[in-house]
């Protein structure tokens, strides 16, 4: 709560927090379009591998010509974490990219922000331990729903509640798994040409409408929390803010969760398309289970959506801002030494699956593309299947034949190469 106070004690002191951003894309700008107006933050260095595209990003977002020379701006991220910062921000979006500057920021003893949620999950609690160990912070990205629910989670178990569930709102249906990069603008609304002039990219979006960023985030969300997973994946299920206590409650409670304390995912629509009351699309939720009869009572003294036996409550945040709200992490780290939301146990992964049949040969094009999207699986039954994760899935040769719908493995691939996101893969798995 007082955060605001720290960061205008630096800037009085004349040192101001200084941030590292890699990638300049939609996320860092967003970040970038705040920094002026926070005294006693700077952003020093910006490292993009188009330096020039990131000048413009800085200037499209309003930065001063004087702001923008002030600033170093580098190709290479790992040359930004050896820079003097006190922050580094993964931006990229490349789990590869994502878990070596996360490495190399630990070894030159910066805090991490990992807006990278595909290097998280693919390696988070071992990236998060490494950091531990050398006294820095490793932090999930507050402005994105997996920060934004853990915080939600911590609060709800700091004042004496058992969570039952907590997730986010997307747009769903059961056809989207097999969307491409090639008819994804048709579900946003836009037309291609209109998507390349704003300079969209398909793959991107696509992951977000295909339920492979849902799987990303509700296992990052389950690592975080500490909270169990759908043995087979996410149900989606159609849900507005009044129901979800009713629907996200367990099954022998008569909602639709397996068990208690589990991450799901509400969609905006109903099966048939229709658009879901009061939905949640662009927010998210926690549902509370109240441990006493008093505390029930509570519930519906003070407003709060309940199920049929007032036992069962949700509190939501039906807006994320992204980018915007980074700014909070990074301060965090830097002036209170807290991770905003952090992976600490590995519950859950995303794997890859088939999109259609896929022939011994094939390349796969990873998240968003047009061979595989990412499911939401218990990290246990994962590496019983050996299942391929999603943050591997990219550039690597099949050598058999996968049907549309199944699972991927690392027996279905030609061995990948041996690399750092491989080995903190391992280390991860070790942690079960």
């Amino acid at each position: 709560m007082n955060l605001y106070s720290l960061l205008q004690a630096r800037a009085a002191e004349g040192k101001p927090v200084r941030a590292g951003l890699i990638g300049a894309g939609k996320f860092g700008s967003m970040f970038l379009s705040q920094v002026p107006t926070t005294p006693g933050l700077e952003v020093a260095v910006i490292a993009d591998l188009d330096p020039e595209r990131a000048r413009h990003a800085c200037r499209a977002v309003g930065w001063e010509e004087e702001r923008i020379a002030a600033t170093i701006f580098v190709e290479d991220g790992r040359d930004l974490c050896a820079r003097d910062v006190d922050v580094v921000i993964d931006a990229t979006g490349s789990p590869q990219a994502g878990v070596i500057h996360a490495l190399t920021a630990i070894d030159n003893g910066k805090h991490i922000v990992m807006v990278n949620v595909e290097a998280d999950v693919l390696a988070g609690p071992a990236l998060a331990a490494r950091a531990r160990k050398a006294g820095i912070v490793y932090s999930m990205a507050y402005g994105d729903q997996p920060a934004l629910v853990a915080e939600m989670v911590d609060w709800a178990r700091a004042a004496g509640f058992r969570v039952q569930a907590a997730g986010k709102g997307t747009k769903y249906l059961p056809a989207y798994h097999q969307v491409t990069p090639d008819d994804v603008w048709t579900h946003y609304g836009l037309t291609p040409e209109a998507a390349r002039a704003a300079g969209m990219n398909s793959q991107m979006f696509n992951s977000f409408l295909d339920g492979t960023k849902s799987a990303i985030e509700m296992a990052a969300i389950a690592n975080a929390c500490e909270l169990d997973v759908p043995e087979d994946g996410l149900l989606f299920p159609p849900c507005g803010v009044d129901d979800l206590a009713h629907v996200l409650r367990p099954r022998e409670a008569g909602g639709q969760l397996q068990g208690d304390g589990m991450v799901e995912v509400v969609s905006s629509l109903e099966r048939d398309g229709r658009p879901v009351f009061r939905d949640l699309r662009w927010g998210v939720y926690v549902v509370l289970e109240a441990p006493n009869d008093y505390a029930a009572a509570c519930f519906r003294q003070y407003g709060l959506p309940v199920d049929s036996t007032g036992r069962y409550a949700a509190m939501y945040k039906p807006f994320h801002l992204i980018g915007l709200e980074l700014g909070i992490s990074v301060l965090s780290a830097a002036l209170r030494g807290e991770p905003t939301g952090q992976s600490r146990v590995f519950r859950g992964d995303a794997v890859a699956v088939a999109k259609r049949d896929l022939e011994p040969g094939e390349m796969l094009d990873g998240e968003g593309g047009y061979t595989v999207w990412g499911k939401l699986l218990p990290a246990r039954r994962s590496l019983a299947m050996k299942a391929l994760p999603i943050g591997l899935a990219h550039g690597v040769k099949l050598v058999r034949p996968i049907p549309a719908g199944q699972a991927i493995t690392f027996d279905d691939i030609e061995p990948p190469p041996d690399s750092p996101a491989l080995q903190l893969r391992r280390e991860a798995e070790a942690m079960i």
